[in-house]
């Protein structure tokens, strides 16, 4: 017999893990791998993004945009850096708040695992069948939850048509401001034999719907009517060499040949000279699908936060079941900020356990 189940040992269920045992509860974690915190391992090319300082509910993505306020205000990154600290693991921040571990992301399994006190037990290559619940007891039966539908996030996007002409740029990278959905990122964009990736590409993703058009802006740190205003003050110059100082040569070479914009600029009427600058600024993209679950870094929707208490993750329907991390509807941007709802979740639910 045990006081609670934990079914999936990530990040999430590490912490819950922790939370609850120091409680005194005896906890069983089971996981169908054959070992714990296996995303964590492989994340942040190995070094573990475990948390992102610029935390805040307006970066992550719900159906309830309020919801993940309580358990982040509650368990924040400094909380969690504390632990890293106390547990003697060097770390560092790199750019936009990010905090990776100095070694390896094998240190954060370890100190997880190292929070769990003899009251909770571990079993990995444990295969979840059914969860029944009887007497008020449960038993480890899924399905019959209300879920926002789950589809694949902070995952490359994959192109067709036209725009395939621009998988011969594979390899490619570029800073740029990427829009979709109504929002922006203003990160790296890499050009694959498949189409578009990179931190910005990434970010975007989790907005991106299928059908609707990515727009990039390649040059975002140029005024409009840039092209023009050159034109004056160097008008030899040709499209070409104009781009390729400030972008790699392969996409300025790509770019002014699908802009038909040959010869000297002094050969062109500003107004065409200007369109192209607005193109450049939201050059359309349009993705015919994504690279899919097996790429993707998390998973966007889940179980619907309506249906959960937010400053418990406990289920308003059927009291005693908790519902944490990727499971719920709520998706951080890149750069640590889903690692910070786990641990936020995680602590949430095991301090009512």
């Amino acid at each position: 017999m045990f006081d609670c189940i934990i079914l999936g040992g990530g990040g999430a269920g590490l912490m819950c893990a922790a939370t609850a045992g120091k409680r005194g509860r005896r906890v069983l974690l089971l996981d169908h791998a054959e070992a714990v915190g296996k995303k964590i391992l492989i994340s942040g090319g190995g070094r573990c993004n475990f948390t992102n300082v610029h935390t805040s509910a307006e970066r992550y993505i719900s159906a309830n945009p309020h919801f993940a306020k309580s358990a982040l205000s509650r368990f924040t990154p400094q909380d969690f850096i504390a632990l890293v600290d106390a547990h003697s693991i060097a770390w560092h921040e790199k750019t936009l708040g990010q905090l990776f571990c100095d070694g390896s992301a094998r240190q954060i399994v370890d100190m997880l695992v190292s929070l769990c006190p003899p009251t909770v037990d571990i079993r990995t290559n444990a295969a979840i069948g059914n969860v029944n619940h009887a007497d008020g007891q449960f038993q480890v039966e899924t399905g019959g939850r209300k879920v926002v539908e789950p589809r694949p996030a902070l995952v490359p996007l994959t192109l067709g048509g036209d725009d395939v002409l621009f998988r011969e740029l594979s390899g490619v990278a570029a800073p740029v401001l990427a829009l979709a959905g109504g929002v922006s990122f203003a990160e790296a964009a890499l050009f694959t034999h498949r189409g578009l990736s990179g931190p910005a590409i990434l970010q975007i993703s989790s907005y991106w719907r299928h059908g609707e058009a990515v727009y990039i802006n390649f040059l975002p740190h140029l005024e409009p009517g840039w092209l023009s205003a050159l034109k004056r003050s160097n008008p030899r110059q040709t499209l070409r060499s104009a781009l390729a100082a400030h972008l790699p040569a392969r996409l300025a070479e790509v770019l002014a040949d699908r802009l038909l914009l040959g010869g000297e600029l002094a050969g062109h009427k500003d107004a065409a000279l200007d369109a192209a600058a607005r193109q450049l600024s939201a050059w359309p993209f349009h993705p015919n699908g994504t690279e899919g679950y097996a790429k993707a870094e998390v998973t966007v929707g889940g179980i619907s936060t309506a249906e959960l208490s937010s400053r418990t993750m406990e289920a308003k329907k059927l009291p005693g079941l908790f519902c944490i991390g990727e499971a719920v509807d709520v998706t951080g941007w890149l750069g640590g900020y889903n690692f910070q709802w786990a641990w936020a979740s995680g602590f949430a639910a095991g301090q009512m356990l």
